[in-house]
């Protein structure tokens, strides 16, 4: 399949909600990297997408845009729109994708996105005052990261 495709159908499949078919794109060895949730390996990257799907409860909103490949590379620009917290804050983060490809797969995924402002949208005064800080941010990572964990252990 043609990696533009892979990237397309990933994207489409995650507007659908869609969980097992969007990571069907992903290569068994993927290394997937965010602010969030740090470097995740294989089964670990694809239960984040589970998890995060599982946990949006069909209020997430996703689209996406300029999708470019070069030979075994690509990139991408995709926005989340979602409540995020016992608060419902509305979160609209923008994220540009990065993609390295292997057999038609995706094996290297990072997305980049400015944790700050995520924060200051789904913290709120909190995330505003101190979401700048390594502190906030830590704390924020080590959550995700237990959620996966206990996300995983089901």
């Amino acid at each position: 399949m043609d990696n533009s495709k892979v990237i397309h159908n990933f994207y489409s499949a995650f507007a659908k909600g869609k969980a097992d078919e969007m990571v069907s794109y992903y290569h068994p060895d993927v290394v997937f990297e965010d602010p969030v949730f740090g470097v995740l390996k294989g089964e670990e990257a694809k239960a984040m997408w589970k998890m995060l799907l599982n946990r949006s409860k069909g209020n997430l909103k996703v689209t996406f845009s300029d999708v470019k490949v070069v030979r075994n590379s690509g990139e991408a620009k995709w926005e989340a729109v979602y409540p995020f917290g016992p608060d419902k804050r509305m979160v609209h983060n923008k994220i540009k994708a990065e993609f390295e490809f292997k057999d038609g797969k995706i094996i290297r995924h990072t997305d980049k996105f400015d944790l700050w402002k995520w924060s200051r949208m789904a913290l709120g005064i909190k995330g505003t005052l101190l979401g700048w800080s390594p502190l906030v941010q830590n704390k924020i990572k080590s959550q995700s990261k237990a959620l996966l964990t206990k996300f995983l252990e089901r």
